[in-house]
């Protein structure tokens, strides 16, 4: 009686084995078309055409038949619950967009400034446009602008062999 585990005369079988062990070409699984002796077709299938997943019979959960106890779900809202969840739902999603604005795309703010007809409010909503955008270029949140800026105007430019070079 040997003490190495991998001894064939112990019962073991002295197989080699590989990090990456490659695939065989024949495979165990022929094609039902081409069933052998050794491998008989399969049996008929013992599926019901009328059997459905959902019938089965489940068990809910203890601790969810509890919490439906405990706390029962709230009555549907009326019209006026339901116009008030969609008006929380838009003014939310347009601070957002806002906010996604005013972080990410600073520039516009400078751009619509500067297009607005000269005056004392114009004047102030473009001096505290360029120091927001001089603030977000320092968290470096315009680079993404930029990026897709840089992108564009080199697809812009882009010209085939022998063709013209763009125009400014």
């Amino acid at each position: 009686m040997s003490d190495h585990p991998d001894d064939p005369s112990e019962g073991f079988i002295d197989v080699a084995v590989a990090p990456f062990p490659s695939a065989t070409t024949a495979s165990p699984f022929p094609p039902m078309e081409r069933a052998t002796p050794e491998t008989p077709p399969d049996p008929p299938s013992d599926w019901i055409e009328t059997a459905d997943a959902h019938d089965l019979p489940t068990r809910e959960n203890a601790l969810v038949a509890l919490g439906r106890f405990a706390f029962p779900p709230a009555p549907a809202p009326d019209e006026e619950g339901v116009a008030a969840r969609d008006r929380r739902w838009t003014g939310r999603t347009l601070m957002v967009t806002t906010v996604f604005l005013l972080v990410f795309n600073a520039v516009s703010i400078q751009n619509w400034a500067r297009q607005q007809p000269p005056g004392w409010i114009t004047a102030t909503v473009q001096q505290l446009a360029d120091v927001w955008a001089d603030r977000i270029a320092l968290l470096g949140a315009d680079a993404p602008r930029q990026a897709v800026r840089d992108a564009y105007d080199q697809a812009r430019d882009a010209r085939f062999p022998g063709q013209a070079p763009a125009q400014d």
